[in-house]
């Protein structure tokens, strides 16, 4: 504790006597000063113990002392101690009635007592209360090593972090998750403050901030050494943190730091035998693979998996000069969230596979993420929501406007296994290259295969394709001298066949022939071709879907 009033009058060798204030002899005392100047606020900082005699001022006029305490107590000034046996013999009735109204502690110095022995009491017990704080500090460091040492995650350290704040503690991920919390209640309490820690982490690092909840009072700060924090630290105590506290704070967030980087190190170990592994798979090498995976991904391969393939819709920044290089912790990607519409989408399935204590593997090619992960999963269920929430940040009628992170594709493979990871790949771009065209964020291979073909005309190359294919004929059509395009229609309908075809139109069948002659002599093709016959169909196809020529 630093020393107090109370502190000063209890020692034996001060001899001090109170004579006013005695109910705020709590107050810590920061310095002891002399000064016999009649406005000595100027040189004040507030927190002090004025030493004086009064030499020049007159101490037993009312008119006189009152506006003097008056403007100590409004400095800060914590105690007034007044010298007696040296201009005054006694304390003078009008010192002592102004600071009982200012509500100012006025302590009697005797004349045995020099003002020197008081500074140095002071001085002593700032000292010492420093030398406490400092030691403290040291053992709360050690302690702290110690666990993060021994511990396999941040909760034995945060754990630490908040007895000795006598408090709580969480850790984050990057998308404002909490990893852990200490003590367990504060769990709920951390998660409220997600949204904060996500503006912290908009933030260039080293960020901090003080956040004002209801309960206590927060602080958060970044973790990581990265220009962008890739983890934050939140504390919550009743007041502000003392010199020890925040000793054992600082010491905390460099352990962190140093956690948060040794991980980052360990995950582009990770993204390169990943990396391995996929070639192997893909390579129909699935032994090999196998043996590569080892403890890492070794489970994932137990297990069916899908495999996911995320592609921009648009063309990816690229790190460039006045973009800092990517680190090697990134899996290659630019640490500035704007640059890269993949970051998002990599913290959302890095933090929901650490969540669950699933495995991951997460490869980069090119311009686009190929991922493999457990089949009903936490990650394909965070694949999922992503694409949820985009899908509906792209409506129009919804109230958001789309994240600058929206323009994503992905692709998901039927389950798979080892052996068959070549067809998930296809699979995969086959999804994604539908969810394309359809202009969604997300499709599986499943939807592909159960649905029907034509969606997938709804392309602009495709309608291009139809409209130029049957342009003659609407042509023809446009002059009034038949219907060729209609009675290519039914005529393709039912298979060629002319009775039929011709019923639906109410034409003599000789009618429909001479049209289809028509049609071949127009398009230069022969409807005896199978080929002819199918790009004619979906060429109608297209053009009816898509409300085009015809």
């Amino acid at each position: 504790m630093p020393p107090t009033l109370a502190s000063l009058v209890h020692h034996s060798a001060l001899k001090l006597t109170v004579l006013a204030g005695a109910d705020r002899l709590d107050t810590p005392v920061r310095w002891a000063h002399v000064s016999e100047l009649i406005d000595p606020v100027p040189y004040m900082n507030g927190g002090e113990l004025l030493l004086t005699t009064a030499l020049t001022l007159d101490a037993e006029n009312p008119e006189k002392v009152r506006p003097y305490v008056r403007r100590l107590a409004r400095a800060g000034v914590v105690g007034l101690g007044f010298g007696g046996g040296v201009n005054y013999d006694e304390v003078p009735a009008a010192l002592v009635a102004a600071a009982e109204a200012e509500s100012l502690p006025l302590l009697e110095v005797p004349r045995r007592t020099p003002f020197l022995a008081i500074t140095k009491a002071v001085s002593a017990a700032i000292a010492a209360e420093q030398y406490r704080a400092v030691t403290a500090g040291f053992a709360a460091q050690r302690e702290l090593t110690r666990q993060a040492l021994v511990g396999e995650g941040p909760e034995g350290l945060i754990g630490a972090l908040a007895a000795q704040l006598n408090g709580w503690a969480a850790v984050y991920d990057a998308s404002g998750a909490v990893v852990a919390a200490a003590p367990e209640w504060a769990a709920r309490r951390a998660a409220r403050l997600t949204p904060d820690v996500r503006r912290l982490r908009d933030r260039p690092a080293p960020a901090s901030a003080v956040v004002a909840a209801a309960e206590d009072r927060v602080e958060l700060h970044s973790l990581g050494a990265a220009r962008h924090p890739r983890a934050a630290l939140a504390v919550g105590t009743e007041g502000t943190l003392g010199t020890a506290e925040r000793y054992s704070l600082h010491a905390a967030i460099s352990l962190l730091t140093l956690t948060t980087e040794r991980s980052r190190a360990f995950q582009a170990a990770e993204q390169r035998i990943g990396a391995a592994v996929l070639g192997m798979l893909l390579a129909g090498e699935s032994g090999h693979a196998r043996a590569a995976a080892g403890d890492l991904y070794g489970a994932l391969l137990d297990a069916p998996f899908r495999l996911v393939i995320v592609a921009a819709t648009s063309p990816v920044p690229r790190p460039t000069a006045t973009s800092p290089a990517a680190d090697p912790g990134e899996g290659g990607l630019s640490p500035e969230p704007a640059a890269d519409p993949f970051t998002a989408m990599l913290e959302r399935v890095e933090a929901a596979a650490a969540r669950a204590g699933e495995p991951v593997l997460v490869v980069r090619e090119g311009d686009r993420l190929v991922l493999l992960a457990v089949d009903q999963g936490a990650v394909a269920d965070a694949c999922a929501t992503y694409a949820g929430e985009t899908d509906r940040a792209r409506d129009p009628g919804a109230a958001a406007a789309p994240a600058a992170d929206s323009a994503l594709a992905i692709g998901l493979s039927a389950p798979s296994g080892p052996v068959a990871a070549a067809t998930a790949y296809k699979q995969a771009e086959q999804a994604l290259s539908v969810a394309r065209r359809r202009g969604r964020t997300l499709v599986e291979h499943e939807d592909v295969a159960a649905g029907s073909v034509l969606p997938l005309l709804a392309d602009d190359a495709v309608r291009a394709f139809a409209d130029g294919l049957l342009r003659a004929l609407h042509d023809h059509d446009a002059t009034g001298r038949g219907n060729l395009v209609a009675s290519l229609r039914a005529w393709l309908a039912h298979h060629g066949q002319w009775d039929a075809a011709a019923a639906e139109l109410g034409v003599h069948r000789h009618t429909l022939r001479y049209r289809m002659r028509r049609v071949e002599e127009i398009l230069g093709r022969s409807l005896d071709d199978p080929d002819v016959r199918m790009e004619l169909w979906l060429a109608l196809k297209a053009t009816t879907a898509s409300g085009g020529v015809g």
